[in-house]
């Protein structure tokens, strides 16, 4: 993975993925006591990021690879991502989901094309079944978070965010981005590399898989996979790609609680009129509630998903701040 890579699948995505906007609002920077800049990922095809890395691999692929179709394993976020890119590549899609994902986001896998297959996160391995089914039926399987190509299409975002951040000023920050295997959060470490920007991860309490593993110095997994409503980032253990990148790149990790997320996603919808998923939450969740764990005048958290249940949203906008 390199820089040169990144790049690469920028100019593939161009005129494919919409640049979305750095946000800002006086009411957070009270609440953080400094600046606050929002990169709302929520507002991409799809919901989410996941859309940058599914055009990035299945651009990536030649004709007859396409053609035979593509496979992928997600709680919601990269389903969606990968089906609708494979659906604007004219190309089969199978998606592996846990089946306690969120409703909406089952719903809108299949709605953009893509043959879902269920499984139980707590004691089946979506790996083993996509790799099953990849085997069987002769699919190419485009990894969450483990895949060059996806994390080459998730750097991206940390182009657009370098860009804006020199138009804004900011000539140094930290960048909270919300954590599941590292896919987002290693594509941006390698995009601002040398920009005075750094990225932190960021993850749910109890699953602070990144955090533990950055302090041992070697990978270490979750003890259960569920039990966050931060379902978009619960994953076994960073991935073997990822790792190295963050290890060598990123500051430190930080977790957040669910409550945080919760809080962060009323104050997202009431003061930049965005929606954002719990999952989607936890980086703002650190700016705004955890600000002793940065340094300087300013804070870039990506919000990376706004695909959530009418339920939990309306639980989230219920939630006293």
């Amino acid at each position: 993975m390199n820089l040169d890579m990144i790049h690469a699948a920028a100019d593939r995505l161009q005129g494919h993925v919409r640049q979305t906007p750095l946000l800002t609002s006086p009411f957070l920077d009270e609440i953080a006591g400094r600046r606050v800049f929002v990169k709302a990922e929520c507002l991409q095809h799809t919901g989410s990021f996941k859309f940058r890395g599914g055009w990035s691999a299945l651009s990536a692929m030649d004709a007859a690879q396409r053609e035979a179709g593509v496979i992928a394993f997600s709680s919601g976020n990269h389903a969606q991502g990968v089906a609708l890119a494979a659906r604007r590549h004219g190309a089969p899609a199978v998606i592996v989901m846990p089946s306690d994902a969120p409703a909406i986001k089952i719903a809108n896998t299949r709605a953009l094309g893509a043959e879902v297959v269920t499984y139980d996160r707590a004691t089946e391995s979506r790996e083993e079944i996509g790799e099953r089914l990849s085997a069987e039926r002769g699919l190419t399987l485009v990894r969450p978070y483990d895949e060059p190509q996806v994390i080459a299409g998730q750097g991206t975002c940390g182009l657009e965010i370098a860009a804006q951040a020199g138009e804004a000023g900011i000539t140094a920050a930290d960048i909270a981005v919300c954590c599941g295997g590292g896919g987002l959060t290693s594509g941006i470490a390698l995009a601002t590399e040398n920009t005075g920007l750094r990225a932190r991860p960021v993850e749910p309490e109890g699953f602070d898989d990144v955090a533990r593993s950055m302090a041992a110095g070697t990978v270490q997994r979750n003890a259960q996979l569920t039990g966050s409503i931060c379902d978009a980032i619960i994953t076994p253990a960073p991935g073997d790609l990822t790792f190295p990148i963050m290890q060598r790149l990123c500051g430190p990790a930080i977790a957040v609680s669910d409550a945080d997320a919760l809080r962060a996603m009323r104050v997202a919808f009431e003061r930049l009129r965005i929606v954002v998923e719990p999952g989607g939450a936890v980086g703002l969740a650190a700016a705004l509630f955890h600000p002793d764990r940065f340094a300087g005048d300013a804070v870039i958290a990506v919000c990376t998903g706004g695909n959530v249940d009418p339920e939990t949203f309306k639980q989230a906008l219920d939630t006293p701040l």
